[in-house]
């Protein structure tokens, strides 16, 4: 039997938590949280070092909340979906009629990659929905960017008030919709400057050589060979399902290597393509997987040459301007 405001509703009830104050964020949490051992269900917080502080030091010793690395849980989308999954089903296989976890998303997401965590956001209204999950997102009005705010509005359906109740988010946009919408990622400073490799009709093997001559070996190896397999499979997909010509532009650099992909298809049609694991390859789908679980960002949107992925690794966080 669920409880709280949850009580009643099936699947997943996914509300954020906007704050201004340290004192408005635990008027929220510390109920919450208190609340969900009360009853005896599993109840979570992944919150970063200060928030993670904070909480710890409002609750009771003992209290059987269990406390996450908000940095780790937050590495990249597709990751922090596979693993909040298998969470949720573990505690659902000993017996928990509902799971309830507050998060919060490092400040380095909301610079230069946030477009795909508000992805993240959209999708999990789907991609936890099997599961009796009650769960808040906390932001702090004082340090997240104004557009990551009206991503929130439009990514949660409800947002968490003092006192346990909550207010329908009147933007709120369904995921399919919301994830169908172009959205072109901020270019990377590296862009300005022309390519390392441009290659037109690359062969899988011709990307892999092109990434290894754009690496200047200041990148961790296995960074590198993540972004070789990547790029692999998203060439082999372009080839296999999008529409000549297919074009390669690679761009090295101290810190990151940054690679485009395109070709003159519409894109995949599965919103949820690279966020949710494909069970069909005959769209590309399971390439597209893969290339999100290696890369420390990948973003997808129309252009005018067609559909462009781009991925990143190294260092994708710069600062949007």
């Amino acid at each position: 039997m669920r409880t709280g405001a949850a009580a009643g509703h099936h699947g997943y009830f996914h509300a954020a938590l906007q704050y201004a104050t340290d004192d408005e964020l635990l008027a929220v949490t510390v109920p919450f949280l208190l609340g969900g051992v009360e009853a005896g269900e599993p109840t979570v917080v992944a919150f970063g070092e200060r928030t993670a502080g904070l909480v710890r030091a409002a609750l009771p010793a003992g209290s059987g909340v269990e406390f996450l690395s908000g940095g780790d849980a937050y590495a990249r989308p597709s990751a922090t979906i596979r693993s909040y999954r298998r969470l949720l089903a573990r505690h659902v296989a000993a017996g928990a009629a509902q799971i309830r976890i507050i998060g919060e998303m490092p400040a380095k997401a909301f610079g230069n990659t946030w477009d795909w965590w508000a992805r993240y956001e959209a999708a999990i209204n789907h991609a936890y929905d099997d599961f009796p999950l009650w769960s808040m997102c906390a932001y702090d009005s004082r340090t997240t960017p104004p557009g990551v705010l009206a991503d929130v509005a439009r990514t949660h359906p409800r947002f968490a008030l003092p006192g346990g109740g909550h207010r329908v988010s009147p933007a709120y946009t369904e995921p399919r919709t919301y994830l169908s919408e172009p959205r072109p990622p901020v270019p990377d400073p590296l862009q300005a400057g022309p390519p390392t490799v441009t290659l037109a009709g690359p062969t899988p093997g011709e990307a892999r050589r092109a990434i290894h001559a754009a690496d200047r070996g200041r990148l961790p190896a296995a960074e590198v060979d993540d972004l070789v397999v990547a790029v692999s499979e998203t060439v082999t997909n372009a080839v296999r399902y999008g529409r000549d010509p297919v074009s390669l532009r690679v761009w090295g650099g101290d810190d990151r290597i940054v690679v485009t992909v395109t070709d003159a298809g519409p894109g995949p049609k599965n919103p949820f393509a690279g966020l949710l694991p494909a069970t069909d390859s005959a769209t590309g789908g399971r390439g597209l997987w893969i290339t999100h679980q290696a890369c420390n960002h990948v973003a997808a949107a129309p252009d005018d040459r067609g559909w462009t992925i781009r991925m990143i690794a190294g260092n994708p966080a710069v600062p949007a301007a």
